[in-house]
């Protein structure tokens, strides 16, 4: 002889919500429920807009960082043109076309 167990149905969204909405107090307080948690999550300073001010955090303090590293480099290359004379002639070659006397300048045409 065998036995058979039948199986168990699981609650279905449609059970459950009968089941809340049979008494009015646990009906209120489902809708309370429910517009408290959407109030959290939505609102102005609810938890999607934690999460989105969290990611331009740290967006901009990557660009902050970024923007102080070029500062560094910006100021070391003040500085070397201020005071290296191979800076400013390198600059002054490459830039401005300069040569030094009996120098002859030959361009290349890139195809």
């Amino acid at each position: 002889m065998e036995f058979y167990r039948k199986p168990q149905k699981r609650p279905r969204i449609k059970s459950l919500l009968k089941k809340i909405f049979r008494n009015k107090r646990r009906s209120i307080l489902a809708l309370l429920g429910i517009l408290l948690f959407s109030f959290l999550l939505f609102a102005n300073n609810g938890i999607i807009a934690r999460v989105r001010l969290e990611q331009r955090k740290t967006e901009m303090t990557e660009k902050v960082r970024q923007a102080e590293e070029e500062t560094k480099q910006l100021q070391a290359q003040v500085k070397a043109l201020e005071s290296d004379k191979k800076t400013i002639e390198k600059v002054a070659r490459e830039k401005y076309g300069m040569v030094r006397d009996g120098e002859k300048v030959y361009r290349v045409k890139k195809d």
